[in-house]
């Protein structure tokens, strides 16, 4: 179990440091910035994501799901404003950056979970 935590912590920081590379309106300083990032993302997508999820039911539900792209987006605006060394520079750039670390994850859960 403790390994496969720390396998997704592995995967969630090389998907943030991905992220700062492909998007120039976000900025990590460190690797251990992107681990802290890696954590905290983590905690507030277990903890505070579902709470707006269940707020933000009815107009998920009109626009049949895409509306969890900008709770993505706020996601990362709430780390950007705990982590400090971690600068995302407005909304679309948070939602770029959500989607691109959402498909890199993805993809290296499936090649390291497999």
């Amino acid at each position: 179990m403790t390994m496969t935590l720390l396998i997704r912590l592995l995967i969630n920081t090389l998907a943030v440091l991905t992220g700062t590379y492909l998007l120039s309106g976000v900025r990590v300083d460190s690797v251990t910035t992107a681990v802290v990032v890696a954590i905290v993302l983590a905690l507030v997508n277990t903890f505070v994501k579902p709470v707006l999820i269940l707020l933000t039911l009815p107009i998920t539900m009109m626009t049949l799901g895409l509306f969890l792209l900008v709770i993505n987006a706020c996601m990362i605006l709430l780390v950007h404003k705990l982590v400090p060394g971690f600068e995302v520079q407005n909304f679309w750039w948070a939602l770029a950056f959500s989607i691109v670390i959402s498909i890199v994850g993805s993809f290296l859960s499936t090649i390291a979970l497999a």
